[in-house]
């Protein structure tokens, strides 16, 4: 993402709500959906020309994981962006990350961290230009994920040159410096932030990013778990926002 140091916070939230009030999550489980982010990802990725070397799809053995979650974002009901989110912990250490930064990840690991690894992120080229909220929305499962299972960091391994937004808006730290990577042939940092402090500073910020322990469970809990039908899942940020809330009495 972009560095956008000079927007207006209290503008720029405004536009993320109000953006917001028109997208819907949809948890990707079905073969027919995955084939959609299939090629969302490849027109995205071959758009900024970040496409992996000697790809042949676009869908990885991750996605599958017990503990991925692949998410659609869908605006006015439209499939504009995607994101897959990774819960880490010492026991299962499955992770887009370590496949990059091994020994980084796993001394996190070895220190009895648990971590949210977001990647595959992919927006339609046309939808970013016009919409500049969508990146940042596509990306409120993250927080969510850090929220429900108490992770300690929220990693992020990105291009150098997006670092600096990661540090200001995720409040990240650097943990590896650019490292040039096989996979992608091309530089690469890590980037976490801890988890509970961003929480705080960043729902205070902009509140898109709240969210109710409904909206949450429904995003990561096991579908058997979940007794309503998974089509589309409704953010609840400005419910979550509203005096007397449980999210609203945590940031006191």
């Amino acid at each position: 993402m972009r560095d956008k140091s000079n927007f207006n916070d209290g503008d720029f939230s405004s536009k993320l709500l109000s953006t917001l009030d028109h997208i819907e999550y949809r948890r990707i489980e079905t073969h027919e959906d995955f084939e959609d982010i299939a090629r969302l990802r490849y027109r995205a990725y071959k758009a900024r020309n970040v496409l992996p070397v000697a790809a042949s799809t676009m869908l990885d053995d991750i996605d599958f994981d017990s503990h991925a979650h692949v998410f659609g974002v869908y605006y006015y009901e439209q499939l504009v962006s995607t994101l897959r989110v990774h819960h880490v912990t010492p026991e299962h250490r499955v992770s887009q990350s370590a496949g990059v930064f091994h020994d980084a990840v796993h001394a996190m690991l070895d220190a009895g961290m648990t971590l949210i690894d977001p990647a595959r992120f992919a927006i339609d080229a046309e939808f970013a230009e016009e919409r500049p909220a969508l990146p940042y929305l596509t990306v409120r499962p993250t927080i969510m994920a850090a929220i429900h299972f108490d992770a300690d960091r929220m990693l992020q391994h990105i291009r150098p040159a997006h670092a600096s937004f990661y540090r200001r808006f995720f409040y990240a730290d650097t943990v590896v410096p650019p490292t040039m990577t096989k996979t992608y042939g091309f530089d690469l940092t890590l980037l976490a932030s801890r988890t509970r402090e961003l929480r705080s500073k960043l729902m205070r910020r902009f509140p898109a990013f709240q969210s109710e322990a409904y909206e949450r469970k429904m995003m990561f809990e096991s579908s058997r778990k979940v007794t309503a039908p998974l089509l589309t899942i409704l953010p609840t940020a400005r419910i979550a926002g509203r005096p007397g809330s449980a999210e609203m009495a945590f940031l006191g």
